[in-house]
């Protein structure tokens, strides 16, 4: 972790400053602030933020939210990732990933990584495929959701490709 700042489990107090960060980031699909605090209470397990320890309370400075795939429970599915602009650039986002993928892997059989990213996310692509390579894992490329399933955004939605990173962890 980048000095000045922990890795933590998120809590449901947590649920509004990572819902400010993900507005913030100006990149992800915003969710509604309810669902945030519910990701706070129910998948906290698969989650993390990175705590401010300068700033009062230790705020969140960033987080990951995730879930076990219900039909693939060796498998993470990363659902967002992101930083707040006061801390870009300091390789925030990689430590909570692998943060992340340890704290899980403390869990029996874990092998496996999922996320999805809009092809114009290339940090995000950075990201994973930067992960991948330092856990020695192959990453496979797919359209999960063509850009004519999003019903909301009258066309203005890119297809959403599945990152399958693997073996991790053996």
């Amino acid at each position: 972790m980048p000095e000045g700042l922990r890795l933590d489990t998120p809590g449901v107090a947590d649920g509004a400053a990572i819902w400010r960060i993900a507005r913030d980031s100006k990149v992800l699909d915003l969710n509604s602030s309810y669902s945030y605090l519910l990701w706070c209470r129910d998948f906290a397990a698969t989650s993390v933020v990175a705590r401010d320890s300068a700033s009062p309370g230790g705020e969140p400075a960033g987080f990951i939210t995730g879930y076990i795939r219900p039909d693939k429970p060796r498998t993470l599915v990363v659902w967002q990732v992101a930083v707040d602009h006061a801390h870009r650039g300091r390789g925030l986002a990689g430590a909570l990933l692998d943060g992340l993928a340890a704290k899980v892997a403390a869990h029996p059989g874990f092998d496996a990584l999922e996320t999805t990213i809009s092809p114009d996310n290339t940090a995000s692509e950075r990201l994973f495929t930067s992960f991948a390579k330092r856990h020695g894992a192959r990453v496979e490329r797919t359209v999960l959701f063509d850009a004519a399933l999003f019903p909301d955004d009258d066309g203005g939605h890119e297809p959403e490709v599945l990152f399958d990173i693997a073996p991790l962890f053996r």
